[in-house]
């Protein structure tokens, strides 16, 4: 066990950048604003904030108050509130990480390519192909490794010189990039349809339960909750600060890049023509159709593509070092192995873990639905079930920096009564999802 004294952020706005970074992934940057576009647009956009407000600030406050408070990593800190009954859940929530970074980075070596590809020759030629050889196969193997080898560097460098300095630089920079591209995108021909698609209000769409559940799960799954991410960065905060204060920053931070990202993308997926390849398609959308428009633009088309793929890479990273970030703590604490030693093995473990997803998309599908649906889900219900009934005083814990904060009995009260049905539901179809894509991955 490790008893050396604990890391901390160097300062307040480093952890902020830092939890955006975690939240703000390749789902915000693509998978939020196809989902607003394909139920019910604003409608969707409104049932995501309550979501936010009803399920994920609850679940995100749950995680900071464990982690500041125990001081520790997800298995020991379960273990500090609760004793060693509730020490799976902490182990779970290091699976979890483990498994979904496995297949993240894969996905991730793929906007890796993409961003070389725009900066070194541009794109052209026969992109369905080349999106082929770069998904499957040696390439993804290959672009996998570099990405994790840069995730990895990052890590061993500590939370001041590797997380918390690389957030500083890489989420403004990203921020500045949505902004600027989205600007661009409103002075093209016909970014007023994409607009129109994005942003359609289906009242209908309000009432469908399908869509409610869609965007309970986005919400949730955005901002990195159920995996201890956000308990492992709040691990190394200091008593003073203010946790719901920081909790709505980051919660809404994450909302806004990916409502920018929106703007950004519907706009030139319309003045480009492409609306038909996205109703059929996002994948082939994302890294087929957007990549040959930007090949058609003419001599503006390469820079734009350069920042559309570099965006999604700075979104794919600072996720992506969160999750690593969880197991090495983990490995740290439970271990005392050295943070470079932890990254290290554990960079080569992960990459290891994540070859069968590169070389097979189905494969990475599966683990995408088990990792990133189910084992979230069920970690994010019994957080939830831990922090309102069995942690003692949790509402103490968040109080201190908070003093002024009077609706902390609210929190614990939505953790028991309001958020375990919710998760129960998204649990539920997550369930049903999990076993369909199984039987169809070995032909059952």
């Amino acid at each position: 066990m490790n008893d050396a004294p604990r890391e901390q952020w160097a300062s307040r706005m480093g952890f902020v950048l830092a939890a955006v970074g975690s939240a703000v992934g390749l789902g915000n940057m693509w998978r939020f604003p196809y989902f607003a576009a394909e139920n019910g647009g604003a409608a969707f956009v409104f049932l995501y904030l309550l979501m936010v407000a009803l399920v994920g600030l609850p679940i995100m406050l749950a995680e900071f108050a464990i982690g500041r408070g125990s001081k520790k990593s997800p298995i020991q800190a379960l273990e500090y509130f609760g004793g060693p009954a509730w020490k799976p859940l902490g182990v779970l929530f290091v699976l979890g990480g483990f498994l979904i970074l496995s297949y993240y980075a894969v996905v991730a070596g793929w906007t890796l390519r993409y961003a070389w590809q725009a900066v070194v020759a541009g794109f052209g030629g026969d992109l369905g192909a080349f999106f082929g050889q770069a998904a499957s196969g040696p390439d993804a193997v290959g672009w996998h490794i570099a990405f994790m080898l840069v995730t990895v560097t990052i890590v061993a460098g500590g939370i001041r010189g590797g997380i918390e300095r690389s957030a500083v630089i890489l989420m403004p920079l990203l921020f500045f990039i949505v902004v600027g591209l989205a600007i661009f995108a409103a002075t093209l021909p016909g970014a007023g349809a994409g607009y129109a698609f994005y942003l359609k209000m289906d009242f209908s769409a309000i009432l469908s339960f399908r869509v409610l559940t869609e965007a309970t799960s986005q919400a949730f799954f955005s901002l990195s909750l159920g995996m201890g991410a956000m308990l492992t960065y709040s691990s190394y905060l200091s008593r003073d600060d203010n946790m719901p204060r920081e909790s709505v920053i980051i919660a809404g931070s994450d909302f806004l890049i990916a409502f920018l990202a929106g703007l950004m993308v519907f706009p030139l997926i319309f003045a480009l023509g492409l609306a038909g390849d996205v109703s059929e398609d996002q994948i082939g959308a994302l890294f087929i159709a957007l990549p040959g428009a930007f090949g058609e633009m003419g001599a503006v088309g390469r820079p734009v593509g350069i920042l559309f793929f570099f965006a999604l890479l700075v979104g794919a990273l600072t996720s992506a070092i969160s999750l690593l970030e969880v197991v090495v703590s983990a490995i740290i604490d439970n271990w005392s192995w050295p943070r470079r030693r932890a990254a290290l093995v554990m960079g080569v473990l992960i990459t290891l873990a994540g070859i069968p997803s590169a070389l097979n998309t189905n494969v990475l599908g599966v683990v995408d639905q088990i990792a990133g649906n189910l084992i979230l889900a069920v970690g994010a219900l019994s957080l939830a079930i831990f922090v309102g009934w069995v942690m003692p005083d949790p509402i103490g814990e968040v109080r201190k920096g908070a003093e002024g904060v009077r609706w902390l009995p609210v929190w614990r009260a939505f953790l028991r009564y309001a958020v375990p049905p919710l998760l129960t539901v998204i649990l539920y179809f997550s369930v049903r999802s999990t076993i369909g894509m199984i039987r169809g991955l070995f032909g059952g």
